[in-house]
């Protein structure tokens, strides 16, 4: 059973980077949504005497088109936290079943995002990074 519980771990970490990534390219949709563009066309009067002018124009190059994405981005975003939470509670669950100390290398490395280095500082005795990560690396095999 552990081998599958281990699974979930990397599901897990998956699942947290599908989020990171749809929030990015949310926030590229967004990004095009506020730029501006200008340009300047001629033009004249429509009646008599026709002169000549120009015209400045402003506006979005973001289409019905990209709000439609954008829609359906925050969608895929709201169903991939969800199955992301459902997850996370089956990697918390699993991880009071395993020893405190791999406990505590998943938490900082995968749950807050620590180099190994920084890792193996809060480890403590005398733990180098490449160690932690053996460590690590052995157990989930």
């Amino acid at each position: 059973m552990i081998p599958m519980d281990k699974r979930l771990l990397s599901d897990y970490i998956d699942a947290c980077e599908l989020i990171r990534e749809t929030e990015q390219q949310i926030r590229r949709l967004q990004d095009k949504q506020s730029e501006t563009t200008q340009d300047s066309v001629r033009g004249s009067n429509p009646e008599f005497p026709y002169n000549a002018q120009h015209f400045k124009i402003e506006g979005t190059t973001f289409s019905m088109r990209d709000d439609a994405r954008l829609l359906e981005k925050k969608k895929l975003l709201a169903d991939r936290r969800a199955a992301a939470e459902e997850t996370r509670v089956q990697v918390e669950r699993w991880m009071v079943t395993i020893p405190a100390r791999m406990q505590r290398i998943i938490r900082w490395k995968f749950f807050e995002r620590l180099t190994w280095d920084e890792v193996a500082v809060k480890m403590g005795r005398n733990a180098t990074a490449a160690s932690v990560k053996m460590e690590f690396q052995r157990f989930m095999v």
